[in-house]
């Protein structure tokens, strides 16, 4: 949090690249735009970024009454998925000394997984101001991610080839769907410069990253040997009892995330129920919303690396488990869960997020719970080990 006195030379500091002010409180693309550029942080000053809001161009406070609403509507341009991958921030406000109002405020922290963008779009900032990043300012954001990468899937698969991927995948369902018409139009790039600027290329390796690999492979399951789904229906509530059906889902995420959706449906019984003597409606085992929500947590929160073991899609006669290797992730703990959440996989969650398949950061165990609720399932239930995690929802009335 900053001090007042922290808070007052950054609104008087008028030259400063690191700061940004603003009398709005509604330019939501505005916000997003300065947030985004102080986590591209292309100077490198490694230091964070300042959004302050209630603040004029001259550094005078505008008497602004920092609402928890406003708060919270900038919080949430965090999880709201159009800024990729993640910006970490803090929100908060100050009341000025001697004036009247308040001043809201965002601290921006730099991006270890540059170029960020927001809504396909990648802005920096040019001494004073904002702008979209050149093809060059570009390239020296993902040189300098490359030398940052820490998650796995942002790593480069040694050995590996655009030989090796689907690039009809990536041209065709996925860019137009990641970067904004107007730069694909203006940018006549490279086929390893498009899919570098996504994370799914390592120039100074050049090869495919494991995101590339899992996203538009050609046979993931080569490089990754259990990135793959298997799915077994049993007749009772033991793994001891018949099969009644089984299926393994594997190839390219962006295919077995589909197939999952209308796989899941197929699954699912229902029955008439009466609601009058005039009217039924139609009551499910399981609301296929919850299940979908769940399996997509297991793909986007698995550990791929030093791991053969598969999602394990369960599907019992009283009840339904999915377990995914690897425990929980980061500062998430059994106790803050979940409340808390970290992305052990964030090209993966971004790529899931620009797709549809994830709706909102953070939101999927509770909408799946909310859900659940309505349908009259009791609560999913979380086994937390240090080698998997297990979700177990119970059949419904």
């Amino acid at each position: 949090m900053l001090t007042i006195q922290e808070l007052q030379a950054l609104m008087t500091d008028l030259e400063s690249d690191r700061v940004e002010r603003t009398s709005s409180t509604k330019d939501t693309d505005k916000f997003a735009e300065a947030i985004c550029a102080f986590a591209n942080d292309l100077p490198n000053h490694k230091q964070p970024g300042y959004l302050l809001i209630g603040v004029d161009d001259h550094g005078n406070p505008t008497g602004l009454n920092a609402t928890d609403q406003l708060l919270q509507n900038l919080g949430a341009l965090r999880s709201d998925g159009n800024i990729q991958p993640l910006p970490v921030l803090t929100v908060d406000k100050c009341p000025i000394p001697g004036k009247k109002g308040d001043v809201a405020y965002v601290i921006v922290e730099p991006s270890d997984m540059p170029p960020v963008r927001y809504k396909g779009r990648i802005w920096i900032r040019v001494g004073p101001r904002r702008a979209v990043a050149s093809e060059q300012e570009e390239r020296i954001l993902i040189e300098r991610r490359t030398a940052l990468a820490k998650s796995f899937d942002s790593r480069p698969c040694s050995g590996g080839s655009l030989n090796d991927l689907s690039v009809n995948l990536f041209t065709i369902n996925y860019l137009p769907n990641a970067v904004s018409r107007e730069i694909i139009e203006e940018n006549k790039r490279e086929l390893t410069d498009q899919l570098a600027s996504l994370r799914f290329y390592d120039h100074s390796k050049g090869c495919p990253t494991f995101a590339g690999i899992l996203l538009f492979g050609i046979d993931p399951l080569s490089w990754i040997p259990g990135a793959y789904i298997q799915f077994v229906r049993f007749s009772g509530t033991e793994i001891t009892d018949e099969i009644q059906n089984e299926h393994k889902f594997s190839g390219d995420l962006l295919t077995v995330l589909r197939e999952l959706d209308s796989f899941v449906s197929l699954q699912i019984q229902s029955r008439p129920e009466a609601e009058s003597i005039l009217r039924e409606r139609q009551v499910y085992d399981y609301p296929k919303v919850a299940i979908r929500e769940f399996l997509m947590n297991a793909v986007m929160h698995r550990m791929y690396e030093n791991s053969n073991t598969p999602i394990r899609f369960y599907w019992f006669s009283d009840r339904i488990e999915i377990q995914s290797p690897g425990g929980l992730y980061g500062e998430v703990t059994p106790e803050n869960f979940p409340r808390q959440n970290a992305y052990r996989n964030p090209v993966i969650a971004e790529a899931m997020k620009i797709m549809g398949y994830v709706n909102k950061f953070g939101r999927g165990v509770l909408f799946a719970q909310e859900s659940l609720a309505k349908n009259g399932n009791p609560p999913a239930k979380f086994t937390f080990e240090s080698t998997y995690f297990l979700v177990t929802i119970q059949r419904g009335p």
